[in-house]
């Protein structure tokens, strides 16, 4: 049973389609946190970031996302290799769980193409 003063600061997520790795899994799941204004300061002082502002957000996800499938390390360059649903899922449920705090994110299924919402479950809750 989850204490309503309890602060969750990793939320469970998985992609639409997913990161096929060097064994060829494919690996969906995963794990995010809260950004901290030190993961903000950081990503804007990387040099990529300067030459190309529009990486920052590969940067900030890399940073936030503590595991995805079996990897437990996420670079910035792996991110590279996500298709844009991947990529535009993990912005907005970036968004919603650092900045909106709405518990839902609009989502389709890869299988029959049907949109429905779905609840962002907290790590940890079943």
């Amino acid at each position: 049973m989850r204490r309503k003063d309890t602060l969750y600061t990793e939320f469970t997520f998985t992609l639409p389609q997913g990161l096929i790795d060097d064994q060829n899994r494919v690996q969906r799941q995963g794990v995010m946190r809260l950004a901290t204004a030190k993961d903000e300061i950081l990503v804007h002082k990387d040099p990529k970031v300067q030459e190309n502002p529009a990486y920052g957000a590969l940067i900030m996800l890399s940073r936030v996302i503590t595991r995805l499938g079996s990897l437990t390390s996420v670079a910035p360059e792996l991110l590279e290799c996500l298709i844009l649903r991947d990529i535009a899922y993990l912005r907005e449920f970036y968004n919603r769980v650092n900045q909106q705090g709405n518990a839902y994110i609009h989502t389709q299924c890869p299988h029959c193409n049907t949109d429905f919402s779905v609840k962002l479950e907290l790590s940890g809750e079943s």
